[in-house]
């Protein structure tokens, strides 16, 4: 069964994402949480998205959220990535 979310990234939040995998001052988990939060953009050729954030993406995002070297612009991507993850029950 697929987990869903009706979450995706708007175009702040994916354009902070596109600058983080673009700098090569990027740690890998901000462009981890960039990515996926880039994927999860959504496609207009669709209603929705059926993209979720990978618990990897997840926890990711997190560390780039607790970490006090993180730039605005990666903790932008990393809430968006955050916000897209599966909701456990």
């Amino acid at each position: 069964m697929t987990k869903s979310n009706k979450e995706v990234t708007g175009a702040r939040a994916a354009s902070s994402a596109a600058k983080i995998l673009a700098s090569s001052k990027s740690s890998r988990l901000e462009k981890r949480a960039a990515g996926s939060a880039l994927t999860q953009r959504p496609d207009h050729s669709k209603k929705a998205n059926a993209e979720v954030t990978h618990k990897r993406a997840a926890s990711a995002a997190g560390k780039v959220l607790a970490s006090s070297k993180s730039s605005r612009t990666a903790k932008s991507a990393a809430a968006s990535a955050l916000a897209q993850s599966p909701n456990k029950r």
